[in-house]
């Protein structure tokens, strides 16, 4: 079953398009999206949480309309945005009242749990807290309700590499439910290389691939040499091309390039260059 399904959708602003986007997210899988500043990645998710309305195309989350059974839908979502939307004159303390009150679902001692492992002062105002420990707190709220889906836009920003990794590993342990699913946008493409399933590239509003992330990393290459040595790649392989100080590099099909010439295997951050500032011909 797909957590998420979303068919030829389309958003008008006044200066950018999200242009007839379709992608999947399946249950039990970590889906990464990919993309710039203000490539549509924030808008699509405010999109999947109906508070932003598409123009055309259809939105399904677990398989319904998500207009249609919107208050079910969302009790099953959990949502980190780059913001911590609540009240900064709070206490976690508090949030835990407030949340008890809203989500019928809402695990008290989960969410202190929570607290505990990614070390969230439970007593301090929200408004004198670091960007870090608001980020924790934000996921902490996210999980406690016991959602089904994550909708997490930039979770691990401003976290250190230590809790980083400590959030990975809680990512990892919410997907141990084969119902559950992630959409996890980040420009840290390191974190998605480590737990993503798939790979969502949004690109000026429009869907470059989505593709298993696996097939992604060991289905292309990057080769690297001078003008002269280049002609040994056949044309029909080459996806992208970018010059660099001493030559050209290529990013190629590994299944178009002959096995004795060796390739490089890119990294996520390397595809996105060679998508958004490499050149066909």
């Amino acid at each position: 079953m797909n957590a998420i399904e979303v068919k030829n959708v389309s958003k008008q602003f006044k200066n950018f398009r999200l242009n007839n986007i379709s992608f999947t997210v399946e249950c039990g899988t970590i889906a990464g999206f990919i993309g710039q500043n203000g490539a549509g990645k924030t808008t699509t998710m405010k999109l999947l949480l109906n508070l932003l309305k598409k123009i055309d195309g259809e939105i399904l989350l677990f398989g319904k309309d998500h207009v249609m059974h919107e208050v079910e839908s969302k009790a099953r979502i959990g949502v980190v945005f780059d913001e911590l939307h609540v009240p900064d004159s709070f206490t976690p303390r508090e949030l835990d009242v407030l949340y008890g009150n809203v989500y019928p679902t809402w695990d008290r001692l989960y969410f202190h749990d929570l607290l505990e492992k990614l070390n969230v002062p439970k007593y301090d105002k929200i408004k004198t807290m670091s960007k870090g420990a608001k980020m924790k707190l934000a996921l902490s709220l996210a999980l406690a309700h016991r959602p089904k889906l994550l909708l997490l836009d930039e979770p691990t920003s401003g976290l250190d590499p230590i809790a980083r990794d400590d959030v990975l590993n809680m990512l990892q342990s919410f997907m141990e439910h084969e119902d559950h699913a992630i959409l996890f946008s980040s420009h840290i493409t390191t974190d998605l290389e480590k737990i993503a399933d798939t790979i969502t590239f949004i690109h000026e509003g429009e869907i470059l691939f989505s593709e298993n992330k696996d097939d992604l990393l060991y289905g292309y290459g990057i080769w690297k040499g001078s003008h002269e040595e280049a002609k040994i790649i056949p044309n029909h392989a080459i996806i992208s091309k970018r010059d660099y100080m001493f030559g050209i590099e290529y990013l190629v099909l590994r299944e178009l390039v002959n096995p004795i010439i060796e390739l490089q295997k890119p990294t996520l951050e390397e595809m996105m260059l060679f998508f958004v500032k490499g050149r066909k011909g």
